[in-house]
């Protein structure tokens, strides 16, 4: 993209012209890697999240719930994991979220396939993936995603595990709220007011994440990665996801980090991998979902999403070897 040339431009001005670097060493590549990213990244940001805010009016969490309660099994499954990429969710609306869906009468198998689709399959870094790599890898995120959505609601419904919701949760009584259509002032103004909440909430991530990036793309040599989480190392995929599960980032924020590591040649499954279980499988997400669900069903979700989180990068190490 010619926008891109500019940021390259600008990236060769600071640490070349102003600072005297030499790009080729260790310095001057993390140096350079990080303007540049963090210029690219943030303009992309800003643009998405407008884009995405708008589409987003159209699916409030009452109209989500309100679709939801209409499907059965299979086919709610797959309509929940498609809405879970478009609608809102973090982790602190991840408890008001589920008693919504329980208490609209989604299923939990359902409810699940939302749940897990909503932070994996992160809007904001598909289009961030397209604007790095390209079509076929955020493609594949994309479709990887909603079949790890699909899949794991499906089972979690199968087990019948209802009696594994802490029974609070089935007493609160959710009214049906009436939504209001938005004029298309509200909808700029609604996408205005998210883009800047949303920049103000990712920028330290976004930025921790380049910086881990940059060191990773001018200080840690290309066989190391290749040879400690390439595609000859069979633990490689357990070993990524096991890393991302006990770090809290968004998609964002974890986009320079596969950008850097995927440059140095790690294997596309290993970084989709990591990149899954740092969005869907996270520390804090799993302490939040606890106010919901009891101990049994939380373990059950957790290796329902281990076993296919590795599953999908094996298999797409294997496809694209």
């Amino acid at each position: 993209m010619p926008v891109f040339i500019i940021f390259e431009k600008i990236a060769d001005l600071l640490v070349i012209s102003l600072l005297g670097l030499d790009p080729a060493s260790r310095l001057g590549g993390a140096l350079h890697f990080f303007v540049y990213d963090t210029l690219k990244i943030f303009v992309l940001l800003a643009v998405i999240i407008f884009a995405v805010a708008l589409l987003r009016s159209y699916f409030p969490p009452e109209k989500t719930r309100k679709i939801l309660s209409r499907e059965r099994e299979y086919v709610g499954n797959g309509a929940a994991a498609l809405l879970g990429v478009v609608t809102p969710f973090c982790s602190c609306s991840a408890v008001p979220l589920f008693i919504g869906f329980v208490e609209s009468g989604v299923p939990l198998g359902v409810t699940f396939s939302f749940l897990i689709s909503s932070p994996m399959v992160n809007e904001v870094a598909l289009i961030l993936l397209y604007g790095l790599f390209g079509w076929k890898i955020a493609a594949l995120y994309l479709g990887t995603g909603l079949l790890v959505a699909f899949f794991a609601g499906i089972v979690i419904g199968k087990l019948k595990l209802e009696g594994e919701v802490e029974e609070y949760v089935w007493q609160i009584k959710v009214g049906a709220a009436e939504v209001a259509v938005p004029s298309w002032p509200e909808r700029f103004a609604y996408a205005r007011q998210y883009t800047g909440e949303i920049l103000r909430k990712v920028w330290l991530y976004v930025v921790i994440g380049i910086g881990i990036g940059g060191f990773i793309h001018g200080y840690v040599p290309e066989d190391f990665l290749v040879r400690y989480a390439g595609p000859d190392n069979p633990f490689a995929v357990p070993l990524a996801v096991l890393l991302g599960v006990p770090l809290y980032s968004n998609a964002a924020g974890v986009i320079p980090i596969v950008h850097a590591l995927m440059a140095k040649g790690m294997s596309i499954g290993t970084v989709l991998a990591f990149m899954m279980a740092v969005t869907a499988l996270s520390f804090p997400e799993m302490v939040i979902l606890r106010k919901v669900l009891k101990p049994k069903l939380l373990v059950i979700f957790v290796s329902i999403m281990t076993v296919t989180i590795i599953g999908v990068g094996y298999l797409f190490n294997l496809v694209l070897a």
